[in-house]
């Protein structure tokens, strides 16, 4: 296939070069009708945001220029058939949760437990029920993981009328795992697979990255494209091989949960992402490793800062290398094999002050005071997130904030604390009971209408079931589900979270928990 083409984008623009006069939505014409103001930033885009036109095709029924985009994306990723989205990969994860439904309701997955909140609510709207698989935690880090492959056999075990496997990997801080074993695990039962790769549409471009999922046989890969790629925001796709999901299932249930006025501009930037990516993205992926080369050396001169998976990355590049000249490099050692995950985005750096003088929050404050905009901060690590667009002197400008920082608060003349913290601390058996969904899961009650819905403090949640999922976000993974007991340790964890000062979802606007009084959930 030609890749050089990227024939929706093009298409959008021979358009705007017709001058045309438009009697159709969108109001501002092309960009006329913008705000004098805003015009020097917005008007290149306004240009080509336009409706279905005789021409431009339509995202629900294509057959022209955006079929043809999605034929060039499920070749460039591998996929058999790949779907452009405009609203993330939320409405990935929601068409395919509802497409891997057989009943209609009452159909039970086998859940990863640790996924974005998307997955929760693709459950709420099939109203399935899941059977959680507890992370592994990073014993160096405290960080939840991936699952094992025994939790997912003995699940498989436990559960045969299960309709489908969900996964997420790689996690938010670019922990991965092998998945080719559980998904072939997975496929001796005869049922499908979904991998949420949000944070890996980069993967399987370059040989220090780690493998893709669709590479690893899963039969849905969802990816939000403007995350480690160059779509603009909310530009995602989603990835079929196989058939176990059918993909005209798939187009129905995109059909219901997407708009009917997705945007053209975010289409076009998915077009161009891929264009760039098959044919400069071994070259830009080169330049980013580039980069991560340069602040690992440069932390290096900082070790009061933590760079989790330093050790873990250096030993993946060696045996890349080592791989690649045909000698065999046998991985036993404690530093790799303690860890939670076996593989890591190179591209995801996971910073700590390891005086404990600055808290996740803290380092992150302190950051954006010298304009380094970190993606996100829990209670002890900074996450950054490097690119195909990261610059040389964007790196240099992080060290020199790193610098500043360490001699503000003299870093550099304080003790390291001996002991990893943990953040993640997760009490829950290793495979639970099912949980039921519906849409009413996550709903707030009035306490008016159902005297058994109460609101409480954090402290007095536990024991109780949780009428809402209680989630920090970012990174949208929830502590607590909804009509799940709310247990001491999540109540610590929770409490870490706020005292960090962390967005959290589902609390009251007083900041506590709606619980069901009576036990039993409402």
């Amino acid at each position: 296939m030609d890749h050089t083409k990227a024939p929706l984008y093009e298409k959008l623009l021979e358009h705007s070069n017709l001058q045309s006069t438009s009697f159709h939505v969108p109001g501002h014409k092309a960009g006329i009708g913008l705000d004098p103001l805003a015009a020097a930033r917005l008007e290149g885009v306004m240009s080509i945001d336009y409706t279905e036109l005789t021409g431009l095709d339509d995202l629900h029924q294509p057959e022209g220029v955006i079929r043809e985009a999605e034929r060039l994306a499920a070749d460039c990723f591998n996929a058999d058939h790949s779907f452009l989205l405009v609203g993330g990969s939320t409405v990935g994860n929601l068409a395919t949760i509802l497409s891997m439904c057989q009943k209609g309701q009452h159909d039970l997955f086998i859940v990863q437990r640790n996924v974005h909140k998307s997955i929760i609510h693709g459950l709420m709207l099939a109203r399935a029920q899941a059977v959680f698989l507890a992370p592994q935690v990073d014993e160096a880090t405290g960080i939840a993981a991936g699952i094992s492959l025994v939790d997912v056999g003995e699940a498989l075990k436990q559960y045969p009328n299960a309709v489908g496997v969900i996964l997420t990997n790689p996690n938010y801080y670019g922990m991965g795992i092998d998945l080719q074993a559980i998904i072939e695990c997975v496929h001796a039962s005869g049922i499908p697979v979904l991998v949420d790769e949000a944070h890996g549409a980069h993967y399987g471009f370059h040989p220090d990255i780690p493998q893709s999922a669709l590479s690893a046989g899963a039969d849905a890969v969802v990816q939000s494209t403007h995350k480690m790629l160059t779509a603009m925001t909310m530009g995602a796709m989603l990835h079929l091989k196989g058939n176990r999901i059918h993909p005209q299932t798939v187009r129905q249930q995109l059909s219901v949960i997407q708009s009917s006025s997705p945007s053209y501009p975010i289409l076009a930037s998915l077009d161009l992402s891929r264009r760039q990516l098959k044919l400069r993205g071994r070259a830009l992926l080169n330049q980013a490793l580039e980069g991560v080369e340069q602040l690992h050396q440069g932390l290096s001169l900082m070790p009061w800062f933590q760079l989790v998976g330093h050790e873990l990355h250096s030993k993946l590049n060696q045996t890349n290398q080592l791989i690649e000249s045909g000698q065999v490099y046998p991985i036993n050692d404690s530093t790799y094999n303690s860890r939670a995950y076996t593989t890591l985005d190179p591209l995801k750096i996971t910073l700590a002050d390891r005086t404990r003088t600055l808290s996740g929050s803290e380092l992150q404050r302190q950051l954006e005071r010298h304009r380094c905009y970190p993606e996100m901060a829990d209670p002890y690590y900074v996450l950054l997130v490097l690119s195909l667009a990261t610059r040389v002197e964007d790196v240099s400008k992080l060290l020199l904030a790193l610098r500043s920082i360490t001699d503000e608060f003299g870093l550099d003349q304080k003790e390291l604390a001996e002991s990893n913290v943990v953040i993640h601390t997760w009490a829950y058996t290793a495979i639970s009971q099912p949980t039921s969904f519906s849409l009413q899961t996550n709903q707030a009650i009035n306490g008016d209408s159902n005297p058994h819905i109460v609101e409480v403090s954090v402290e007095e949640a536990i024991d109780a079931l949780s009428q809402q999922a209680i989630t920090p976000y970012p990174p949208g993974i929830p502590i607590i589900y909804p009509g799940e007991r709310v247990t001491a340790v999540a109540a610590e964890q929770l409490r870490i979270w706020l005292q960090a000062g962390a967005r959290i979802h589902g609390l009251t606007e007083n900041g506590k928990i709606l619980i069901h009084r009576g036990g039993n959930q409402a």
